[in-house]
């Protein structure tokens, strides 16, 4: 017996940044699997981002790789201007791009400092700030991705952590703000989660990562499609009367 029921995002048009890979790119690909249309953003894995599209083409889905880096305002207004000339309009902003470097007080750096605010932050800002004009009078949904660090805060992170934190206040500001015009924002806060950057850095395999599983009331590390299940509900009309949340998906570690 054939269902009728309609891919819950059927017919949205979403725009995942950082999406070649990682959380960013199991996103894009639940996001296409339950209909919508996405915009995969990449700022210099082309190859990475074209096989998630691919990946996604060959599903059935639809998707398009758009260059983009997120640290440099330029670069985010051609990104959304990409998005209306292909797809018209914008539903769903997931703020996915961002980076992360651990080092003690006595190593930070204004150079570190700016390089993890200019992209968690300050392109998180930018990027909202253009995506909105995109979205219609019915609203939508922006999810910006947190960090379990902003509470746990662990050492030598006070920059990541920062910028979480600042996510954390911004996704509540930003409820009150886009909240009259229908357009819900929420954090979605992951913890440790097996990606290639976890494994570039070192993390996965390490006496770091048996710790934190160690504490972890599910007993491992999170996998990318744990927290792109957990956007796909925040992206749709399930989660209508959610905004200005933060959803933790880290196994019940606190």
């Amino acid at each position: 017996m054939k269902s009728n029921l309609q891919p819950k995002l059927a017919g949205k048009i979403a725009l995942v940044t950082g999406a070649s890979k990682g959380i960013g790119a199991a996103i894009a690909k639940h996001l296409a699997a339950a209909g919508a249309s996405v915009v995969v953003n990449y700022a210099s894995s082309q190859a990475a981002a074209d096989q998630v599209v691919a990946e996604i083409k060959s599903a059935g889905g639809n998707a398009v790789a758009v260059q983009g880096d997120v640290a440099r305002p330029a670069d985010i207004v051609r990104l959304l201007a990409e998005t209306k000339r292909i797809y018209g309009r914008l539903d769903i902003l997931v703020n996915n791009a961002g980076v992360y470097e651990f080092a003690p007080l006595e190593a930070v750096t204004p150079e570190l400092f700016h390089r993890q605010f200019n992209i968690n932050v300050l392109g998180l800002l930018l990027t909202t700030q253009e995506a909105v004009k995109l979205f219609p009078e019915t609203g939508g949904s922006i999810i910006n991705i947190g960090s379990v660090v902003s509470s746990l805060t662990p050492p030598n992170s006070t920059v990541y952590t920062g910028t979480k934190g600042a996510v954390d206040a911004i996704t509540g500001v930003l409820a009150k703000e886009l909240g009259p015009r229908r357009i819900r924002v929420n954090s979605l806060n992951p913890g440790m989660v097996e990606t290639e950057g976890t494994h570039a850095a070192g993390i996965i395999g390490s006496d770091f990562e048996r710790d934190v599983q160690s504490q972890t009331p599910l007993g491992r590390i999170g996998q990318p499609r744990d927290i792109a299940a957990v956007a796909v509900f925040l992206a749709s009309d399930e989660s209508g009367w959610l905004t200005g949340e933060e959803i933790r998906a880290g196994g019940g570690m606190h």
